[in-house]
């Protein structure tokens, strides 16, 4: 019998337990993460080389095209004599003219939408004038396409000032002190863009800037509201660029040719609207010669200019008269000190000056105190024998006498 050293070495009488060999792996922890993670690379490098998706990684849109279903055949096939021609010959228009159904299948969330392209869905009048006739209230005669998207024209005899100003009883405005609200710097902010909306009567005008996610959704929802909307122009302040309205402002420094671009690109941006306004722009609006183009644009495309009374060297009541385009300038900043006393401070100044002159303009931003303030007050201005109208209404009166 063979006796290991441990026996050996074991005091006499005493039998002790003998202890168990832990077993240990071949390698360490480390050294299997970093086998783990060179058959991973392995891996994706064989993908990589051995599948041909030039988009791998990115989302995909899965787009399946299907015809939509002819007319029965039997149904045409019954007809006789000259019905029966007739009735035979439109499946072949319908052949000619082919829809097909698209079925959009986004590749992230995995979500489905159909959508219809008629077989002259080509056309490129039909084109261009698609996302106009999408929109209610737009009339597709007062668009002319640019580079950038649908801008206003005069068509027809008819002027986008006209067309899309709000209804509002004249006869009553002309024998009556007015006064006109426009709250702007909408768009940008869907909640507060909708409160202006919902909150406010349709008489009070609302102004869109040219940015946000969806400028143009917004703006088809005031309109729905029966409320006729402005598009803001961004145009250089004094201390640009620390101060900066934003992309496509227009500048002192740009050739007029430069400007009327930009103007275009703010023009596209939105819809169905019946005038312009500055938003910023003390600087640009004070000098004569980078102004003059941009009233002249507008007044061709047949739209009224608001000036927002933030300057008083504006070049823009001179010009817009040589232009015998409808013009008005505010008169209030509403809310320039945002407070509840200090905006009904204004509000009674503005009343004030209705009674003198006849007509007042004020204009406000979309703050929620503001558009508390305004709704409050509108409610009780008809006892006091005012009448709320909407801007156009002021430009045509002012411009009366």
């Amino acid at each position: 019998m063979t006796e290991t050293a441990d026996e050996l070495s074991t005091p006499l009488g005493q039998d002790t337990k003998r202890k168990k060999r832990r077993f240990r792996l071949p390698f360490t922890a480390m050294q299997a993460l970093a086998v783990l993670l060179g058959l991973f690379l392995v891996g994706f490098a064989s993908i990589a080389l051995f599948t041909d998706n030039p988009f791998g990684g990115e989302p995909v849109a899965h787009v399946a095209m299907r015809k939509t279903p002819v007319a029965d055949e039997k149904a045409t096939a019954a007809a006789s004599g000259p019905a029966g021609q007739a009735a035979t010959s439109a499946p072949k228009q319908a052949a000619a003219g082919e829809n097909k159904t698209v079925t959009i299948i986004d590749g992230s969330s995995g979500k489905r939408q159909d959508v219809v392209i008629g077989g002259d869905a080509g056309n490129k009048n039909d084109a261009e004038t698609a996302p106009a006739t999408a929109m209610a209230g737009i009339d597709p005669r007062l668009l002319e396409k640019s580079r950038y998207g649908m801008i206003p024209v005069v068509a027809d005899g008819l002027k986008p000032f006209t067309v899309y100003a709000a209804d509002a009883d004249r006869a009553k405005a002309a024998k009556m002190p007015v006064v006109a609200i426009v709250v702007g710097g909408l768009g940008v902010g869907a909640a507060k863009t909708v409160d202006a909306i919902m909150k406010l009567p349709p008489a009070v005008t609302l102004a869109f800037t040219p940015y946000g996610a969806d400028p143009t959704k917004l703006a088809e929802r005031a309109r729905a509201q029966r409320h006729e909307i402005l598009l803001q122009v961004p145009m250089e302040p004094f201390d640009y660029p620390d101060n900066d309205p934003g992309p496509q402002t227009l500048l002192t420094t740009l050739a007029p040719e430069q400007n009327i671009d930009r103007l275009y690109w703010h023009m596209s941006r939105i819809q169905g609207y019946a005038g312009i306004a500055n938003f910023m722009g003390a600087r640009f609006v004070a000098t004569d010669a980078v102004m003059q183009p941009i009233i002249r644009e507008a007044a061709k495309r047949g739209l009224g200019y608001l000036d927002d009374g933030s300057t008083p060297r504006s070049a823009a009541p001179a010009l817009a008269a040589g232009q015998a385009m409808p013009f008005t300038k505010a008169d209030f900043t509403i809310d320039a000190v945002p407070t509840s006393a200090e905006i009904d401070r204004t509000l009674l100044k503005l009343e004030t000056l209705a009674k003198e002159r006849g007509l007042a303009v004020g204009v406000a931003s979309a703050l929620p105190i503001s558009i508390e303030r305004l709704a409050a007050w509108i409610k009780t201005l008809e006892t006091r024998g005012i009448l709320l109208v909407p801007l156009t209404t002021a430009m045509l009166k002012s411009k009366s006498g």
